[in-house]
């Protein structure tokens, strides 16, 4: 039989290199290719949508924005789709019951992805099991809703082109315009007053006298806020006390009451207010008195000769003094004025 050739040291490194070089490409596709990891460190989940927006097989799965795997299946299951992927088993407790997917875009126009919410509530989903998805927030939703907003602010733009509104008038209205830059320049005037303490703000921006009086008036302010929540005074009293309370509200009643009456026409005062003969006789006794008075003021009769006349009330004042001085003498010496004789038959 032929003698078997041994194998040479130098072809057990080359053979030993390549092994070493294979494993380490291995490593190398495996580290590029994402952050699940070797086959055994990852397991697999599922979700459906409505429409995925062309996610492919392939495509990165993130979770709150972190890479953690891929999809590795995008199939029709009746209507909906239903995409598989894989992830580090590292963060399964963090993807549960709670958690939602979402479909995302690594940029606006990139391509699209599947993004998790990571969840710290609810039972951490075992392999295969399935993710709820939520289509609300996928990313034709959110183009559509950008669409659309682009499309108010076109709207937006073209009334403000057109002079619609507010905005629309100060871009084309030259009076209103005009208003505006004569409001600044008041405005900028008023500035100037504060900043060199011209007037009442300005005194108070710059005095510190002012600023000073302003304080004390506002501790004062305080200091009675403070008595009339503590009960303090009158009006404290009238605010904290339910007996002074129950005593005004027995007044406002009182006083209703009397209103009352009045308006119904009891009593005199309110046959004056509603009685018209009454008010009639009132107003006739009034004009007499009047008159009378006029005539008096005027030196009429009597009374007003008595007011009037100078002459009449020297007379009558010298007449009260000579029957004083006459009642003196009477009870200085009554003999002499009083003589009774008594005659009998």
């Amino acid at each position: 039989m032929p003698r078997t050739r041994s194998i040479a040291w130098s072809e057990l490194k080359i053979g030993i290199i390549g092994v070493v070089a294979i494993l380490l490409v291995t490593v190398m596709v495996v580290a590029v290719g994402g952050q699940g990891g070797f086959p055994w460190q990852r397991y697999s989940l599922k979700t459906r949508f409505h429409d995925v927006n062309g996610l492919k097989s392939g495509a990165i799965a993130r979770l709150n924005g972190k890479e953690v795997g891929k999809v590795t299946a995008v199939d029709f299951a009746g209507t909906n789709i239903e995409v598989t992927f894989q992830v580090s088993k590292k963060v399964q407790p963090l993807i549960t019951n709670k958690s939602i997917a979402t479909l995302g875009s690594v940029s606006l126009l990139g391509e699209p992805m599947l993004d998790i919410e990571a969840s710290t509530v609810g039972t951490p989903l075992p392999e295969w099991a399935y993710v709820p998805a939520d289509e609300k927030a996928s990313l034709a939703n959110m183009t559509k809703a950008a669409s659309e907003s682009l499309e108010e602010a076109g709207r937006v733009i073209a009334d403000i082109r057109n002079g619609r509104g507010t905005v629309g008038r100060l871009f084309t209205d030259p009076a209103l315009y005009n208003e505006l830059r004569d409001f600044a320049g008041a405005a900028n005037v008023v500035a100037g007053y504060l900043k060199d303490g011209k007037g009442t703000l300005g005194k108070l921006a710059r005095d510190p006298a002012a600023y000073d009086q302003l304080r004390t008036s506002l501790d004062t302010l305080r200091t009675i806020m403070t008595k009339i929540d503590t009960g303090t005074g009158p009006l404290g009293r009238l605010l904290n006390d339910d007996a002074m309370a129950s005593s005004l509200a027995a007044t406002s009643s009182n006083f209703e009451q009397v209103s009352g009456r009045l308006n119904r026409g009891e009593g005199t005062a309110g046959q004056l207010l509603t009685n018209k003969e009454l008010y009639d006789r009132f107003t006739g006794v009034a004009s007499r008195l009047d008159r009378l008075t006029a005539g008096v003021e005027n030196g009429e009769g009597t009374a007003g000769r008595l007011l009037k006349d100078q002459q009449l009330y020297e007379n009558m004042n010298q007449t009260a003094s000579e029957l004083r001085t006459l009642i003196a003498e009477i009870r200085k010496d009554p003999k002499k004025y009083l003589n009774v004789r008594v005659s009998i038959f």
